[in-house]
């Protein structure tokens, strides 16, 4: 078999059609990982998805995204609080506004998402008796 057959067969062999569907691979690893951190630290201090119970979220989380943002700005890179950058820090903040816009602005959301919370509480509450 000529190389250019082997080239051939392979391409034929190995195709995958991806076309139209979204590509992760286009997150920038840095910005992505530094935001998994700041994540982790919130899970660990609030309890896993906590986030999404916040009230008032939408005013809460774009205040909280301005206030990293602004302490960057100012030259501030790291949170005092965490150590961690303030950009992913703003980064979370602005995943957590688009996910509250989107997901959870209809009153059926808002429904669901209250009885999702307290349930959410008592389960917490009974974790730590």
């Amino acid at each position: 078999m000529a190389v250019n057959d082997q080239i051939t067969d392979s391409v034929t062999i190995g195709r995958k059609f991806d076309g139209g569907k979204p590509m992760y691979g286009l997150l920038p690893p840095l910005a992505l990982r530094a935001t998994v951190d700041v994540l982790t630290f919130g899970a660990q201090k609030y309890e896993i998805d906590n986030w999404k119970y916040v009230g008032d979220s939408k005013r809460r989380y774009f205040d909280a995204a301005q206030r990293h943002l602004w302490a960057w700005k100012e030259g501030e890179q790291e949170d005092p609080e965490s150590g961690m950058h303030h950009l992913a820090h703003a980064i979370c903040c602005l995943m957590f506004l688009h996910e509250h816009d989107v997901k959870y602005s209809t009153q059926t959301e808002v429904k669901t998402i209250c009885q999702e919370g307290i349930k959410y509480v008592g389960e917490v509450l009974d974790k730590h008796k």
